[in-house]
């Protein structure tokens, strides 16, 4: 039992060094990373108030600078503190996905994108570019498009690819309308692309469609 000589503030710290971080509930982590609260309200309250408001951490994680200013209790400071831990969920997931070798059951790659273009509120192209041992070598976002449609060109991914001397290519892109399953654009587009890659004994490895509850692999799908 934590001590109820314990401010209210510092009890989540007090916990996870008695308890461990997994014992904390998504208010008190958050409260951690706020730090104060306000006059009006503790940190656990202002902690309550953000996810209450926006329903989940990541909607939360993933709010512009302005938007998180414009309530009351968060400042810059704390602002800066909720992109930087985006950014370092980020930069782990990227960690993840470079480790392995990708193959088309790469949980790790997948978890990657979703991070990077579920919550995009226009269509994204991406590409990720392996070495011959199938590690990811590099992530570029190439194309921006509407909500439903993004227009896409195979030379540029042919330059890149060079550019990088990659071995292989995987092809992602998000469907801000929630329907992963590829659209006949979609299947055609791949097909190009592939086509194009193999001018220049480039694999196409796998094209991966991330939806807000979704994830489609073509080459799960047979697609490819």
């Amino acid at each position: 039992m934590i001590n109820d000589l314990f401010p209210i503030d510092a009890r989540p710290r007090e916990k996870l060094l008695t308890y461990g971080a997994e014992v904390l509930s998504d208010v008190e982590l958050l409260a951690i990373f706020l730090n104060t609260g306000t006059k009006e309200k503790t940190v656990i309250a202002l902690a309550r108030e953000l996810l209450t408001r926006y329903t989940s951490l990541a909607s939360l994680l993933h709010a512009s600078n302005e938007e998180l200013q414009s309530i009351h209790g968060i400042g810059n400071a704390k602002a800066v503190t909720l992109q930087a831990i985006l950014e370092l969920c980020r930069r782990y997931l990227w960690e993840q996905a470079c480790e392995q070798p990708v193959t088309n059951t790469s949980v790790a790659l997948k978890k990657y994108l979703q991070m990077r273009l579920k919550h995009k509120q226009r269509e994204v192209f991406v590409c990720l570019f392996l070495s011959p041992q199938l590690r990811v070598i590099h992530y570029e976002e190439l194309f921006q498009g509407t909500l439903t449609q993004v227009p896409v060109y195979p030379r540029e991914i042919v330059k890149l690819a060079l550019s990088h001397n990659a071995h292989a290519v995987v092809l992602g892109h998000n469907h801000p309308s929630g329907e992963a399953r590829p659209s006949a654009a979609d299947l055609a587009i791949t097909l190009q692309i592939k086509q194009a890659l193999s001018t220049m004994d480039i694999l196409l490895l796998d094209h991966i469609i991330i939806a807000q509850s979704a994830v489609y692999a073509f080459s799960e799908h047979g697609d490819l």
